[in-house]
């Protein structure tokens, strides 16, 4: 193969022959799959009946931490970059003051 390039086959080109088109692996249409594009995360805390965001409340906290103690990120829970900043201000703040564990158990 010169220049790393590696020669496609008919069906491969054409789009029919692995089965898998679109852009989330399969066709919309097919429902034997399940494929369907994910769902957009809406963020818990911008809704209307939004839990307060406070380095007291310590039983909603753990929820976005890794079992190993780490800072879920935002990719992940879904919350917006403001809130993301926040609530990882407040875990900081609730480690300092003794209410959360550093490290996970």
């Amino acid at each position: 193969m010169a220049g790393g390039f590696r020669k496609v086959r008919d069906s491969e080109s054409r789009g029919t022959g692995s089965g898998r088109t679109g852009r989330y692996g399969a066709s919309r249409d097919d429902d034997r799959t399940g494929m369907w594009p994910p769902r957009k995360k809406v963020c818990r805390f911008c809704s209307n009946h939004a839990p307060t965001l406070d380095y007291k409340v310590v039983d909603m906290l753990p929820r976005f931490l890794t079992e190993n103690g780490k800072i879920m990120p935002r990719r992940i829970t879904g919350v917006c970059s403001k809130h993301q900043r926040r609530l990882a201000a407040s875990i900081k703040r609730s480690r300092h003051s003794g209410l959360l564990a550093f490290q996970g158990e």
